[in-house]
């Protein structure tokens, strides 16, 4: 299976070795966090947060046993490697760490339940820590886009749309099980989370040639010279991130304050909609309402095209409902719309189709099993539940299989 992904470029050097620091490891990130609307409306106390305390300094022992403690199926090893990750993270990096830690709130439920839909290990859900410091706009200097750092390539084959209107790797859901599905695709190449992981950051083909010239050894820091130099310090800093989001009270980092998120929901759009028509017409801000969406390039929501998600807070929904055909785009509006199609039409066809099997169940229709799959993540990618999959399809239990046709209606 030919899979690559290149989430990140590296600019900044750690140690002596040659291993490179991560991008979203790199101090700019801090600004775009600040920024992030997320995080502008449900974080407070930020300036307080800010800078607290001193981090004080462990011995090697302490470090060792904290990681064994943690309860992982990922191997997290201590070494020096990995301590000069945890320092930067305990130092310089202890603003972003504080934003961040509030950030997890919004994030990992998202993150787990992806994760858990492709039962793998809850851990990976600080993996997005490293690759984009948890900021669900990021674009690295390489082009790769999201929480999850998604090359468009990459993005393609695990079913996420990019297009001149939409970029679904923006999407903290649909990105999120798009890289739980390539996360247990690396795993099922490799058996080890380690090398997965490592995969996930240069591609399965640079893992496989290290393997090869380290004599045939399948374990990490047995290939370790052999990689990347930004990978050689990937893992680590893996290492280093699981190690400060659980440990973060014992280096003096306070986490800001956080609120939750009003409650959402979503509709399924079949025509042209402009954001500034649902803000005027729902008594909602263009700013929630790209936030609730970050899929959309730009204002317009091309349900023309295909059927398109809107996210909305639940007590705005029925504002949209009743507005009826007035909050549409009118047709003469939408021929700027359909030039654009045009010349994107491969990337539209592709969207089309990967789209098939993904329909809401307003739209009926049915789906087939793919491998990995369980009720709990077709019913989330389809937005229905599995009682409903279950008396659709006469099923008694949860037990399905690859290639298994499903009804939705």
């Amino acid at each position: 299976m030919a899979l690559a992904t290149h989430a990140q470029e590296y600019t900044d050097t750690i140690g002596t070795d040659e291993t490179l620091l991560p991008e979203g490891m790199q101090m700019h990130e801090l600004d775009s966090l600040l920024n992030d609307w997320m995080t502008k409306n449900y974080l407070t106390n930020v300036e307080n947060c800010l800078s607290t305390g001193v981090n004080p300094e462990f011995d090697h022992e302490t470090y060792a046993k904290r990681l064994s403690r943690l309860p992982n199926v990922i191997d997290m090893p201590y070494n020096e490697i990995v301590r000069k990750y945890i320092d930067r993270y305990c130092e310089r990096l202890r603003p972003s760490i504080s934003i961040m830690l509030g950030s997890c709130n919004f994030y990992n439920p998202i993150f787990e339940e992806a994760l858990e839909s492709y039962q793998i290990p809850l851990e990976l859900r600080n993996l997005p820590i490293i690759e984009s410091a948890l900021h669900p706009n990021a674009v690295s200097r390489a082009g790769a886009v999201g929480l999850w750092q998604f090359m468009i390539g990459t993005a393609k084959k695990y079913g996420l749309e990019v297009t001149s209107l939409i970029d679904e790797r923006k999407d903290p859901v649909k990105a999120s099980y798009a890289a739980a599905h390539m996360l247990k695709d690396l795993y099922d190449i490799f058996g080890d989370w380690s090398l997965a992981i490592a995969a996930y950051n240069c591609g399965p083909g640079n893992v496989s040639k290290a393997i090869r010239r380290s004599g045939g050894q399948k374990d990490f820091w047995g290939i370790y010279q052999y990689l990347p130099a930004e990978t050689r310090g990937y893992v680590p800093a893996f290492i280093a991130a699981n190690y400060v989001m659980n440990y973060y009270c014992d280096h003096n980092i306070c986490p800001v304050g956080t609120s939750l998120p009003q409650a959402t929901d979503t509709l399924l759009l079949k025509r042209n909609v402009r954001m500034e028509q649902i803000a005027a017409t729902c008594d909602i801000s263009i700013d929630e309402l790209r936030a609730l969406n970050p899929q959309y390039r730009t204002t317009l929501i091309p349900g023309d095209s295909h059927d398109c998600i809107l996210r909305m807070p639940s007590d705005k929904i029925n504002a949209f409902i009743d507005a009826g055909d007035s909050i549409y785009v009118k047709q003469n509006y939408s021929l700027a719309i359909k030039e654009v199609a045009i010349s994107d039409d491969g990337d539209n066809k592709k969207g089309r189709n990967s789209k098939k099997n993904r329909r809401s169940k307003s739209s009926g229709g049915t789906i087939t099993v793919k491998k990995g799959d369980t009720l709990g993540a077709i019913a989330k990618r389809n937005h229905t539940t599995v009682k409903a999959i279950q008396k659709a399809n006469g099923l008694k239990g949860t037990n399905i299989r690859e290639g298994q046709k499903l009804r939705l209606n």
